[in-house]
């Protein structure tokens, strides 16, 4: 598979991933197939770029309370992307909160049928 390639089945699995959260989770809204794929590459961007220089300022913090601050940056992430992609929506915090950690799950779940 070439690199192309499997940026392109990634962001399918990620798409997929974003798809069935938001079904599963009553806080969260995807208004369809476009706004799926905007926010999966939206999230990749911020996952990518953002969040490392995130995790690293916040390093002692995320050390003291023994990684549960890392928990708190995913869903400030998740709602900055719910901020710029138009229809995906997020009902509050703790709904962010969920999402980052289901979409975590179902990502992976995902990646390891994808891999057979």
């Amino acid at each position: 598979m070439s690199p192309l390639e499997k940026i392109l089945f990634n962001w399918l699995i990620y798409t997929c991933a974003v798809t069935i959260t938001a079904y599963l989770l009553p806080g969260v809204v995807i208004s369809g197939l476009f706004a799926a794929m905007v926010t999966a590459l939206v999230l990749g961007f911020i996952n990518t770029i953002i969040k490392p220089i995130l995790v690293v300022l916040t390093l002692p913090i995320t050390i003291l309370t023994l990684g549960i601050f890392a928990l708190l940056i995913n869903a400030f992430l998740v709602l900055l992307a719910a901020r710029i992609v138009p229809g995906f929506y997020i009902s509050g915090f703790g709904s962010a909160l969920l999402f980052s950690l289901v979409l975590t799950l179902a990502n992976w779940f995902l990646n390891k049928l994808g891999e057979k």
